[in-house]
C-alpha cells in the first residue's frame, strides 16, 4: 500500500528542494505525474500544480492554450483540462438537444429552414433565430441552457444572417440589407442601411465594422463619435461575399466569395485604402466558394467552403499555396470551422449535421459526430469551450459535453 503522508514527508524525494523536485517532475508525462500524485496527499497537491501540467497541456487538444502559450481558460486547473482533453481526442461525450424551433413558414404549404448563427461569451450563449438574437444563460451544473432567453436583441425586418459579439456589443447583418449594433448592457442601439441585398457576413474590431453582401461588395463602416454608420470604403468584389474577417492587427480584412469567376475567392484588403493587398491560392475550382474564415494569428488563418477542404494559410511563407489542407471524407461542403488556436479544428458539414474534430498534426479526421437523423441538415455554426461543443442546425441547438468520460 502507498506510504502515509507522515512517512513520505521525510522520504528522500520529498526532502529535495522544491526547485529540483519541479525539474524532476517536468520530465514526467501525464500518466507518470498522475501516479506520483497517488503516493500521498502532499505529492498529490504538488503534482497538481499548473506549472507542471502546462507543458503537457500545450501538446493536447483544446486545453485552452494557443500556439504561443497564451492561456485562454485562466481559472480552470490545467490538470483538469488535460483530463478532459483525452475525451475530446477519443470522442467520449454526452449528447443533448438544448433547444428546438419550428421551420419558418413563408407561404401556405411551404416552409424553409432557418440558418442560425451563435457566439459564446462566458456564461452566455447568443443565438440568432429569425429576425432576433437571443441570449441564453449557460447552466453551471450541467451542459444545458436556461429555458427562456435572458435578453432579446431585435431590429431586423428579415432573418439575421450573421452576427459577432465584441467588447459588449452585438453587431449583426440581416436579409434586409441592414446592419444593427446593440450594446449588451444598456438600451443603446444603432441601425443603418448597408447593402442593396442581404448582409451575409460581418465582423467588428477596433471601432470599425466590415460587411459582405450578395450585392458583390464589401464595405468598411465607422463607429467613431459623429461618424457612426458612415461608409469609409466600398470594395467591388465582383462576386457574392459569403464570409469576412478582420485581421488581429486591424490593418486588413479577408473576404471569402462565391468563386463564380476567375478570381481567387480568398482576398485580403487594406483597411486604410480599401485596396486589394493579395489573393490567397491559385488552384480553386469554379464554384469553390468560401463559407467561413477564421484568423488564429495575424499571419495564420483557416478557410472552408463548398470544395470540401479545410485550408490553413500562413501568409508569411506563401500566398499562392496553403501550408496544410484537410479534405472532408464524405465529399460534403463545409459550412463552418473553428480552431482552439493550437492543434484542434472543429468543422460543420452540409449533410446530416456532421461535426468533425481534426488534429493539425494528422492528415485524417480524428472524430465524427452525426447530430441529425433522419432529416438532413447542415451545421450552420459551431462554437466550443474547453469542455463543451455547441452546434446550431436548421431546427435545433445541440451540445456535446466532454466532461463525461
Amino acid at each position: 500500500p502507498p506510504p502515509s503522508s507522515s512517512s513520505s514527508s521525510s522520504s528522500p524525494l520529498w526532502a529535495l528542494p522544491e526547485e529540483l523536485l519541479l525539474l524532476i517532475c517536468s520530465y514526467l508525462d501525464a500518466q507518470a505525474l498522475g501516479r506520483l500524485g497517488q503516493v500521498c496527499r502532499r505529492l498529490r497537491s504538488f503534482t497538481g500544480r499548473d506549472v507542471l501540467w502546462r507543458r503537457i497541456a500545450r501538446g493536447c487538444l483544446n486545453s485552452g492554450f494557443t500556439q504561443l502559450g497564451t492561456d485562454l481558460a485562466v481559472g480552470i486547473p490545467v490538470k483538469e483540462r488535460v483530463k478532459v482533453s483525452r475525451n475530446w481526442r477519443h470522442g467520449r461525450c454526452r449528447r443533448e438537444i438544448l433547444l428546438k424551433w419550428k421551420h419558418k413558414q413563408v407561404a401556405p404549404f411551404f416552409s424553409t429552414f432557418l440558418m442560425p448563427w451563435m457566439e459564446l461569451d462566458g456564461e452566455y450563449l447568443y443565438l440568432s433565430r429569425a429576425e432576433n438574437i437571443e441570449a441564453y444563460r449557460l447552466c453551471a451544473a450541467a451542459a444545458g441552457v436556461q429555458r427562456h432567453p435572458q435578453a432579446i436583441f431585435s431590429g431586423h425586418q428579415e432573418d439575421v444572417c450573421r452576427f459577432v459579439l465584441v467588447n459588449s456589443h452585438v453587431v449583426s447583418g440581416g436579409g434586409d440589407g441592414n446592419i444593427v449594433l446593440h450594446k449588451i448592457h444598456g438600451s443603446y442601439s444603432v441601425k443603418f442601411s448597408a447593402h442593396e441585398q442581404e448582409v451575409n457576413c460581418v465582423d467588428f474590431q477596433g471601432g470599425l465594422i466590415v460587411s459582405g453582401s450578395r450585392d458583390r461588395t464589401a464595405k468598411v463602416w465607422s463607429l467613431s463619435t459623429g461618424r457612426v454608420g458612415q461608409c469609409l470604403h466600398t470594395v467591388q468584389t465582383e462576386d457574392r461575399v459569403w464570409s469576412i474577417a478582420i485581421s488581429p492587427l486591424l490593418s486588413s480584412f479577408v473576404t471569402g466569395t462565391a468563386c463564380c469567376g476567375n478570381t481567387s475567392p480568398l482576398r485580403i484588403w487594406d483597411f486604410e485604402s480599401g485596396q486589394l493587398l493579395t489573393c490567397l491560392g491559385t488552384d480553386f475550382h469554379r464554384g469553390a466558394g468560401v463559407l467561413d474564415v477564421f484568423y488564429e494569428t495575424p499571419s495564420l488563418l483557416l478557410s472552408c467552403g463548398y470544395d470540401t477542404y479545410i485550408r490553413y494559410w500562413d501568409i508569411r511563407t506563401s500566398t499562392r499555396k496553403c501550408v496544410q489542407e484537410w479534405e472532408e471524407p464524405h465529399d460534403n461542403a463545409l459550412y463552418c470551422i473553428r480552431s482552439d488556436g493550437n492543434h484542434m479544428i472543429a468543422s460543420g458539414s452540409s449533410y446530416y449535421g456532421v461535426v468533425r474534430l481534426w488534429d493539425k498534426r494528422q492528415s485524417r479526421c480524428l472524430q465524427s459526430f452525426h447530430l441529425s437523423s433522419p432529416t438532413s441538415s447542415p451545421v450552420y455554426c459551431l462554437r466550443f469551450s474547453t469542455t463543451h461543443l455547441y452546434a446550431a442546425l436548421a431546427s435545433a441547438l445541440h451540445v456535446l459535453d466532454f466532461t463525461t468520460p
